[in-house]
């Protein structure tokens, strides 16, 4: 009766043994540290609230560090059970063992996965922006149910998210909304979502129900660390006030302290208006033009290195990555990958599991491809 399970735990402990060598952990811990060297500062704990996001987020990274032991023992006190149960023919305690088998095999499945995160980026928070494309009324809607989308994906993921700039749509939905997400593999698990989202469906605002097919670009860039040296002149700059847009609410700011920057040589513009101070609005700001410069320059190397692959397929930020239809029929399809759902509700509920590691092993696919032509470069 339980031959299977035991066998089970011996090939559970095989593919753990070999993801060990695998498994990121020093890109976590250098977050872990990160983090604690933030706790030390002055005036950490003078802001309760976000000194517990902060909490929360160290718990997730060392949860994360600690999982392969963690997994280790669980495997040991399986085989314990699964022997106690086959020496005292013991047939009531395989509900339990059946349980423990599945939630083991989801557990050893999550590691693999988080064996796929080979970028350092991985580990490092997001900053994550939202822009409908031309179609108005109806591309902002789009735009909103895609915010809807990756925050419950976050919720899910018990990731800490900040709203760093919204400005809602004349109508409904959402005009931009740009947010930083920090967590385990934040960088790692959302990079896939980078790219332009299409959907087709019987739009709301269409009085004679036609069908409307809507576009919005999600970008998605990892935080840099602060020992990078991103030089930006003054000159180089041009600086807006206005005041802050939110949803509403007590914590809405009702002076101009929100900042809006533009940087004239490249024409990033970053906006932030989170803080009711206008020198910290500007300092987010400043960090999130940063990181834009860093990651142009990333993919700049990226694409340079593509580009020595017979054959190279030209993915630009702009290119369609996924396609949302939801009539005449429903399906989700991602167009890098090939991965597919009649399930739309799950998706656009967070669910995104599925295209998420699709993408990682063929992301991962992709860069042994260039492995030669790299090789055959130097």
């Amino acid at each position: 009766m339980y031959e299977m399970e035991a066998a089970d735990i011996q090939e559970f402990k095989q593919r753990l043994l070999e993801l060990r060598s695998c498994l990121n952990v020093d890109g976590i811990k250098e977050q872990i540290a990160e983090i604690e060297h933030e706790m030390t500062a002055s005036g950490f704990w003078d802001e309760p609230e976000r000194a517990q996001k902060v909490m929360q987020e160290l718990k997730a990274f060392k949860a994360v560090v600690s999982a392969p032991d963690d997994l280790h023992r669980e495997l040991a006190d399986a085989e314990v059970l699964i022997q106690m149960a086959q020496e005292e023919e013991d047939a009531s305690l395989g509900g339990e063992i059946a349980a423990l088998h599945e939630k083991l095999s989801k557990e050893i499945h999550q590691l693999e996965l988080n064996s796929l995160f080979t970028d350092p980026r991985d580990t490092k928070p997001v900053l994550l922006s939202i822009h409908p494309g031309a179609g108005g009324t109806e591309s902002c809607d789009w735009a909103s149910i895609l915010y809807r989308m990756i925050l419950r994906f976050c919720e899910i993921k018990e990731f800490q998210v900040e709203v760093l700039d919204y400005l809602p749509g004349e109508e409904a939905g959402v005009k931009s909304v740009t947010i930083r997400v920090a967590g385990p593999y934040a960088y790692g698990l959302l990079k896939s979502e980078a790219g332009v989202h299409r959907l087709v469906r019987i739009s709301p605002f269409d009085a004679n129900k036609r069908r409307h097919t809507s576009f919005t670009a999600i970008e998605v860039i990892s935080e840099i660390d602060e020992d990078i040296s991103i030089e930006i002149r003054e000159e180089d700059l041009k600086m807006d006030v206005f005041r802050s847009s939110g949803a509403g609410g007590q914590k809405v700011n009702k002076t101009s302290s929100a900042v809006r920057l533009t940087h004239l040589p490249t024409g990033f513009v970053v906006s932030c208006q989170i803080e009711r101070s206008q020198h910290r609005n500007r300092a987010t700001a400043l960090n999130m033009l940063k990181a834009k410069l860093y990651d142009q320059e990333v993919r700049k190397k990226e694409a340079e290195l593509a580009s020595q692959r017979d054959g190279q397929q030209d993915v630009a930020w702009g290119s369609q990555i996924r396609s949302y239809v939801l009539q005449p029929y429903q399906m989700i399809k991602d167009h890098r990958t090939g991965a597919e759902t009649s399930n739309v509700d799950r998706v656009l509920d967070g669910e995104l599991d599925m295209f998420i590691e699709a993408y990682l092993k063929w992301s991962l696919e992709q860069r042994s491809k260039s492995a030669p032509a790299r090789a055959g470069a130097k």
